[in-house]
């Protein structure tokens, strides 16, 4: 049991959030042109401005899991509270804005237009597919709860509805 809540958790945050999530764009990137890289093996100084969005991200994305899973007395499961507090007193959505950060902040560090247009496609399945049935599935289960919390906190990011 002790395994299937700290071990799953963990596994996902070292094996998979770093594919999906930094050796995916890079693949991506390395099959296509790179702009701003000295012949293609190292970047300007302009693309280094992209580590800061992907730094920013990642650290937004621990606090959001830590948040989650640690320490134990808030250990949430999604399905059965719904989460207010933390990260999610400032957006209603930390996780995809965490993700999109990170892949525009790889977009820009590989000067890659494969990987920026990735990005656009995942804000659009975000915005239009994801977020919407979500927040469907959230006003279904909590009720008054969540309508009173999506009053309260903006979408992304700004003032609230």
């Amino acid at each position: 049991m002790r395994l299937l809540r700290w071990g799953l958790p963990l596994a996902f945050w070292l094996i998979v959030i770093p594919l999906v999530h930094g050796v995916l764009p890079w693949a991506i990137s390395i099959l296509t042109l790179r702009h701003g890289w000295a012949g293609g093996s190292s970047p300007s100084i302009w693309n280094w401005i992209g580590v800061i969005p992907v730094a920013v991200a990642t650290a937004f994305l621990l606090w959001i899991y830590a948040w989650k899973w640690w320490p134990a007395e808030r250990i949430i499961q999604t399905s059965s509270s719904l989460i207010v507090l933390g990260p999610y007193r400032f957006t209603r959505n930390p996780i995809y804005i965490a993700y999109l950060g990170i892949w525009l902040g790889w977009a820009i560090f590989f000067g890659s237009i494969s990987v920026l247009i990735v990005w656009l496609l995942w804000c659009l399945v975000a915005i239009f597919n994801l977020v919407p049935r979500e927040e469907r599935d959230l006003e279904a289960a909590f009720g008054e709860s969540y309508l009173q919390y999506k009053n309260r906190v903006p979408r992304w990011f700004g003032k609230a509805n």
